[in-house]
């Protein structure tokens, strides 16, 4: 095969796996901040609140991300090696697994909502919005884990599609649904997060039944067994690590942003979902070079691994700075969608222009990052991200403490954006370690282990 024909057929499969994944990934965030506008519209309290509680549920079903990553790489090395009926058993002790887990935490939010939403520091008014958000969002935690190890099965297996149609008709659904909740029935913050469970137990129950219906077609165990639980679990250890170290970086940001007030905080929360609708966009290439990775190595073809992934690095770049160009482009007139309050939509318009000149970057981060969790790499991963925290925190305690000075502003721009565009750079400064190591990695060879399993 010639040089140019195989980029031509690695373009293809990259792109049969990566847009279906980025409709359905950025269909999510999508909603997220179609809910930020609807809660925004209740006031900068509500908002605020909202920010602290996303922070907090995102993390505890984030920590658990290993469930759809690490399934989706050995799902993928089992198929390259020709073992489907191998790939649908890890599928569904991947399931088993994420519903003991859901249970689990979803209890300890649902009990420990007040003090966790107190621990960050916002105000009074805030927290009772927060806690009210969380206890209900607790509710839903069970159905997101399922989903995430459903939607990592698929992925496994080559199939982006059924997640996108799932996730486009449940977050639209969800849209309405909040809509109707809480500003028809009046439910306030709390209906926004009743919308959102029912759109979560739709997602999981209907990507479960297809991971089923596919291990009963080809005789796969479905029922639990402890040891092959266990094994499940051992998988996602070193991700489980890794993702603690990101979601540890992710709430000290917004206990920072806490501590700067309600203002800087709204700002930061319609900012963050802003970027994590960037991230979910650009991380459809990461899912492709996840399932590409796995199968290539489980069939043990090294020149496929190779080409794929120079090819989505390429386009991680450029999609980065696509998306950046186009946030840089409606700076001004995205915090206008949000909240009516001047001062929450300057500190936005400051914070976004943050987020868009750094997108390249973030797109190399996100495409290297599902290389290699697609090559079962999650040790150093592990590890990589644990120096990125440590080299974060610094960054983020300089703004931390510098918070009073910082409040003053400067010339014609307010204290708040002053504030909120400074917490984006040292967050930009957390891309620019994690980049680097990265980098670093992917200039050896040492990741690049052959074989149905790592």
């Amino acid at each position: 095969m010639s040089e140019t024909t195989g980029t031509r057929s690695h373009s293809r499969e990259i792109l049969s796996l990566a847009v279906p994944a980025f409709l359905a990934l950025v269909a999510e965030p999508l909603f997220l901040l179609a809910d930020s506008a609807i809660v925004g519209h209740l006031g900068t309290q509500a908002l605020a609140g909202l920010g602290v509680a996303s922070a907090i549920l995102l993390s505890a079903v984030g920590v658990f991300v290993f469930l759809a990553y690490a399934t989706t790489s050995v799902v993928a090395r089992q198929l390259g090696a020709g073992n489907l009926r191998g790939a649908l058993a890890a599928g569904v002790d991947g399931a088993w697994l994420a519903l003991i887990l859901g249970l689990v935490a979803g209890t300890g939010i649902w009990l420990a909502a007040e003090p966790l939403v107190r621990f960050f520091g916002a105000s009074d008014e805030a927290v009772q919005q927060g806690v009210s958000y969380l206890q209900v969002a607790a509710v839903g935690i069970p159905f997101m884990l399922i989903t995430l190890s459903a939607s990592g099965v698929l992925r496994g297996l080559q199939d982006t599609r059924t997640p996108l149609v799932v996730s486009v008709v449940a977050f639209s659904a969800n849209v309405v649904m909040n809509l109707v909740f809480v500003h028809v029935f009046g439910w306030g913050i709390a209906g926004s997060a009743w919308g959102t469970v029912i759109a979560q137990a739709f997602m999981a129950t209907t990507l479960l039944a297809v991971v089923i219906r596919g291990a009963t077609r080809h005789q796969a165990e479905l029922r639990p067994d402890p040891l092959r639980v266990l094994r499940a679990a051992r998988h996602g250890a070193p991700l489980l690590v890794r993702t603690l170290a990101l979601r540890a970086i992710l709430l000290v940001t917004t206990w920072v942003a806490a501590g700067l007030g309600d203002v800087p905080l709204a700002a930061y929360q319609v900012s963050s979902t802003i970027w994590s609708t960037l991230a979910f966009a650009m991380d459809a290439l990461a899912i492709a070079a996840q399932a590409l990775t796995g199968r290539a190595l489980g069939s043990g073809d090294i020149d496929a691994v190779r080409g794929a992934n120079k090819l989505m690095i390429r386009w991680g770049l450029a999609a980065g700075a696509v998306l950046g160009l186009g946030v840089l482009a409606v700076h001004r007139v995205a915090p206008l969608l949000f909240t009516g309050e001047p001062a929450v939509q300057d500190a936005i318009s400051v914070a976004l222009i943050v987020v868009g000149l750094s997108a390249p970057l973030s797109g190399y981060i996100f495409v290297v990052d599902g290389v290699l969790i697609g090559a079962g790499d999650g040790r150093w991963l592990a590890g990589a991200m644990t120096w990125t925290l440590v080299g974060y925190l610094p960054l983020a305690l300089a703004v931390h403490l510098t918070g009073d000075r910082l409040l003053q502003g400067v010339g014609s721009i307010s204290g708040s954006s002053w504030a909120v565009g400074w917490l984006w750079v040292a967050f930009t400064g957390f891309m620019l370690i994690r980049g680097a190591l990265m980098g670093l990695r992917m200039r050896g060879t040492d990741w690049m282990v052959v074989g149905a399993h790592r």
